[in-house]
């Protein structure tokens, strides 16, 4: 359903049109607005309401209504900055344009008011020629003190110069922050500079510096905002800094060096944030302005430093577009006089910096050095410089880029009598003819006073140090200047003023007798005579100052020095011994650095892949951030745009069913009006003013109009019965009456039927005759065409039968053709499907041959394993029994020991009885005693006895048949003691522990223990015997033989154990 009719933008625009005609202007821009700034309006189509804004915005202008426009077009872009972003930049531009035209207006009319006073003032017919001026206009004059044109443009142009500057104003307030109108944001910010340095506004420029100072700032706060700019897209902030740049261009035009200097800052902080190279040719025209800021401040030092920077921009700039390596449009054109022109500029302004301070006094060195050193480094930053720049590192680096062959020639001159050749005597006598070129020059005629300046510092540096005084009349010839630039006594006697109270001169004026007098103290410290301080120019050097000779001062400082000097040089030549400690140190330092070389270059190599890896990981992890971040911006932008769509869609929804019900309501209580009217003026006997509309519905009015019609009808139904009673009889009486008449009536009327009969009669038959004649002639006039017709026909249908059968010949032609191809294809296709199936059953018997190939390699592969796996179970099982009876004959040997050995300990008498075996063993013919042989000593029995058990159990002690002695005749035995009876019930209860050879080896080794002379030989031999086994050929602690045992065989496991 449409809106309400007075409501629609369509209606409104008609009734501001009207208003308009009839000359009401303030009533049509008052009913716009309404509309507009009503929340009606932003259900309204874009296309509709773009006219009403239109108009509007040109009511607002001609009325100059400032406010009521920023409110108009603030609620516009609201309403159509989701849809239709173009609309908004048009409406704004025709705002714009309205506003500039009616400035252009108003300079006319001011122009045109102005001539016509001019042209009128002398031709003017007054009555008194010397009453020209009334008593008005020169009170007025008087007291206002400007001309007619100035009265005139404040009464003309001025409100209307103050009303564009408002449109500005508001459009850039409307367009700020939102990155779809960013474009038309920065071309609006570029009008209002040119509408700035047009009418020299600076005042309004300033507060228009500032206002776009604070989007850029609040850019950050409204981040996260619908449609909010992010400074990290290249382009948006490119256009931020071309904008920047033109804001730098116009602050100098202007003059205001101040805002042009915030301008730089704007500037460097957007590059800060800039990920793009900036243009070449917007870096040059930042340097160059720059120079000129520095230049007005009297910053010296930093304009040497920017016109530096600016000279290797264009040096850096030429060598790219010469490899081509760069774009024409994005650098500076860089010719051979441009280069030379720099060249000069950079050493001209390097000569200016002034040597010594100039600040005011001794305390702006001491109270604000911090400040000073605070702003030298905000000066650093915004050139680019890694340090502070000094006077001596802007020579040393126009040196090295060789700016003495580009520059001119005079300014090449000037440098060699300044730096390189200076003489007090003949300064200024060299130097005049120099300063009249430059004079002449308007863009160096700046560089003289400064020029000057160092003149005169160099020139009292180097007399203070020849000379302790000098006359007032001497100095002045020496500092004589061309005109215009001479100076003066007082100006020579101010400058040593200025740098007395600074304290970078120490000089005292004697004006009685004329004369200066250089003060020299030796114990005064080496900044008044050596002025080398440059406070003002960030200098730091000493150096800086041609030394003629040494100055008390410093002899009286440095006489240690150069005595310890002179005693080293000394010493060096009488005794060359006194160097080679230190020559020797010398090369092996060298030699360490030599051998360490490779290395430290290889660590550095590693150290510097190392630092570029974590670089390059750093940086992934940054771009990384980003992007998420980004995403993540992203996400909640479309989020909150989504629940802002949702949000408008949901509100026009609601609109639109309030309005649907308004408007039902309305239909309803028209459609009610008016039926009611219709009872009124058809139906009588009802009374509508005393019925309720509001009470009333459509049931209940028909209910009555219902009844009051079956009223009416009951009514008339009466009526008729009563008028058709009286009816009756008079219809008779006429019907009789009629009767008497008819026959007459039947004759007339046979009559006209007759007569009418014949008129058509003779009418049909003249016709057909007419026709007839007619059919007749034209036939005879188309016979004469029938034989080319005949003919025509023929040709025709002989040609259109040609024509069928050429299309039936070819159409059978494709037929046959399209039937033989369909028959090939459907060939094709058959041998392609039995190829295909073959090939697919012949892939089907391979992957089954594969698969039964595959399943009886893992059934043998399985079997392999299972073998496997058995005989690797079998091999644990034998290991782990074997473990288990090696621990279980351990555990008994263990056991045995222990009850051996405390069997032992309880007798006292095993030391006597060891000596009695000792004794015994000795008394065997076949043993000889061995001084060298290595006794067993008891703590490694634990260790012989497991090994034996070990031998035991393997099978290499063999286990003798029966354990009886061995005869006498088999062996020599030699007399031996008594045994004790406890060592023959060991002896005999060997089977008993199941371990025959290991209770005899116990039975025969215990007794042994406690005698620290037991010998290997003695242990083999008791050992040997009682087993039935051969002592051994070879003692392994001596190579001697048994001669009555040669013939038996040795156990070699028992040798080897042992």
């Amino acid at each position: 359903m449409p809106p309400i009719p007075h409501v629609r933008p369509e209606n409104v625009l008609r009734r501001a049109e009207e208003l308009i005609a009839v000359g009401q202007p303030a009533a049509a821009l008052s009913v716009l607005h309404e509309h507009v700034t009503s929340k009606r309006s932003r259900s309204s189509p874009i296309a509709s309401l773009e006219p009403v804004m239109l108009l509007f915005v040109e009511l607002c202008v001609d009325l100059r209504k400032g406010k009521s426009a920023k409110d108009g077009l603030y609620q516009y872009k609201n309403i159509a900055q989701n849809t239709n972003v173009g609309t908004i930049e048009m409406v704004l531009k025709k705002f714009i344009e309205l506003a500039e035209q009616k400035v252009t207006e108003a300079q006319a009319k001011a122009d045109e008011i102005q001539s016509s006073l001019e042209s009128a003032a002398p031709t003017s017919n007054v009555e008194d020629l010397d009453a020209i001026e009334t008593p008005e206009t020169i009170l007025l004059a008087t007291v206002s003190g400007e001309q007619s044109r100035d009265r005139t443009d404040r009464a003309v142009v001025t409100p209307w110069l103050k009303f564009l500057w408002e449109t500005y104003r508001t459009v850039l307030e409307i367009l700020k922050n939102n990155a779809r109108l960013e474009v038309m944001y920065q071309a609006t910010a570029l009008q209002a500079f040119q509408f700035c340095l047009k009418y020299t506004r600076k005042t309004e420029f300033r507060r228009l510096c500032e206002l776009l100072r604070n989007h850029v700032q609040n850019a950050a706060k409204y981040s996260a905002q619908m449609h909010a700019i992010n400074l990290s897209d290249p382009d948006t902030l490119q256009r931020h800094l071309d904008t920047r740049f033109q804001q730098l261009n116009v602050a100098v035009e202007l003059e205001l060096w101040q805002e042009g200097f915030r301008s730089v800052e704007d500037i460097h902080t957007l590059l800060n944030l800039s990920k793009r190279q900036p243009k070449n040719i917007m870096m040059a025209n930042y340097y160059e302005k720059l120079t000129k800021i520095f230049m007005v401040s009297d910053n010296y030092l930093f304009h040497a430093a920017a016109w530096n920077r600016y000279y290797n921009l264009l040096r850096q700039s030429a060598i790219a577009l010469a490899a081509g390596q760069g774009s024409k449009k994005d650098s500076p054109s860089v010719t051979e006089a441009d280069m030379t022109k720099a060249a000069s500029f950079v050493l001209l302004s390097a000569l200016s910096i002034p040597v010594i301070s100039t600040s005011r006094s001794r305390g702006a060195l001491v109270d604000v050095d911090e400040v000073r050193k605070n702003k030298n480094t905000r000066l650093t930053n915004l050139l680019g410089m890694p340090q502070p720049p000094t006077r001596a590192s802007l020579f040393k680096d126009a040196l090295n880029k060789g700016l003495l062959s580009r520059c001119r020639p005079e300014i090449r001159d000037l440098y060699n009598i300044l730096e390189v050749d200076f003489h007090p005597l003949s300064i200024c006598k060299k130097i005049s003819p120099i300063l009249k070129e430059i004079g002449a020059d308007p863009e160096m005629e700046k560089y003289v006073l400064p020029l000057q300046q160092v003149i005169l510092t160099r020139l009292f540096q180097q007399l203070s140090q020849v000379y302790e005084s000098v006359e007032l009349k001497f100095v002045h010839e020496l500092a004589h200047f061309p005109e215009p630039f001479q100076v003066t006594s007082s100006m020579i006697e101010k400058f040593i003023m200025n740098g007395c109270k600074k304290g970078d001169l120490a000089i005292r004026v004697d004006h009685v007798s004329g004369v200066l007098t250089f003060e020299s103290d030796i114990f005064s410290s080496a900044k008044a005579l050596h002025p080398g301080s440059a406070a003002g120019s960030a200098e730091s050097e000493v150096g800086s100052v041609q030394r003629l000779q040494s100055t008390p001062a410093e002899i009286a400082r440095s006489q240690l020095a150069r005595l310890a000097k002179t005693l080293h040089v000394t010493c060096m030549y009488v005794d060359p011994s006194y160097n080679q400690a230190r020559i020797k140190a010398k090369e092996a330092a060298h030699a360490r650095a030599r051998a360490g070389a490779a290395k430290e270059h290889e660590e550095t190599l590693t150290r510097r892949a190392i630092i570029e890896k974590r670089k390059e990981a750093l940086s992934d992890a940054l771009q990384k951030k980003q992007r998420e971040e980004e995403n993540r911006k992203r996400a909640r932008n479309q989020q909150l745009q989504e629940a802002e769509q949702q949000r408008l869609l949901d509100e026009h929804r609601e609109r639109e069913r309030k309005r649907m019900k308004d408007e039902q309501d309305r239909i309803r209580q028209q459609e009610l009006k008016k039926q009611l009217e219709e009872l009124k003026t058809g139906v009588k006997g009802i009374d509508v003013n005393q019925i309720d509309l509001e009470e009333l519905d459509s049931n209940r009015l028909r209910a009555i109009k219902l009844a009051q019609l079956e009223k009416e009808k009951n009514d008339l139904n009466e009526k008729i019965r009563i008028t058709s009673k009286r009816i009756d009889h008079l219809e008779r009486a006429f019907r009789r009456e009629e009767l008497k008449h008819l026959p007459e009536d039947y004759e007339t009327q046979k009559k006209q039927d007759l007569e009418t009969y014949e008129q058509t009669k003779e009418e049909t038959l003249k016709a057909a005759r007419q026709k007839h004649k007619e059919d007749v002639a034209l036939k005879h006039r188309l016979s004469r065409l029938v034989p080319y017709f005949n003919d025509f026909k023929k040709s025709v249908t002989e040609k259109r039968h040609e024509e069928f059968e050429r299309r039936r010949k070819a159409a059978d032609r494709e037929f046959e053709q399209k039937k033989k191809q369909r028959i090939k294809e459907v060939h094709e296709r058959i041998r392609r499907e039995r190829a295909e199936r073959e090939a697919e059953e012949q892939r089907r018997r391979e992957e089954e041959e594969r698969i039964a190939r595959e399943e009886q390699e893992r059934i043998a592969k399985e079997e392999e394993r299972r073998r496997a796996l058995a005989e690797e179970k079998a091999a644990r099982e034998e290991q782990r029994r074997q473990v288990f009876i090696r621990f279980h004959i351990r555990a008994s040997l263990t056991k045995k020991t222990e009850n051996s050995m405390s069997r032992l300990s309880v007798k006292g008498n095993v030391r006597r009885e060891a000596e009695q075996r000792r004794a015994a063993r000795k008394a065997w013919p076949c043993r000889t005693e061995r001084p060298s042989a290595r006794s067993i000593f008891p703590n490694e029995l634990p260790r012989v006895l497991t090994l034996l058990a070990e031998l035991e159990l393997h099978g290499e002690i063999v286990k003798p048949p029966k354990l009886l002695p061995v005869p006498a005749s088999n062996r020599p035995q030699p007399k031996r003691p008594r045994q004790h009876p406890r060592r023959k019930r060991a002896a005999t209860s060997l089977h008993i522990y199941g371990q025959p050879a290991m209770g005899l080896l116990i039975a025969v080794i215990f007794p042994m223990l406690g005698n620290p002379l037991l010998r290997l030989d003695n242990f083999l031999e008791a050992l040997c015997l009682p087993l039935a086994l051969p002592l051994p050929r070879k003692s392994l602690a001596h190579g001697d033989q048994d001669s009555n045992n040669s013939s038996r065989c040795y156990v070699s496991t028992v040798s080897g154990l042992v």
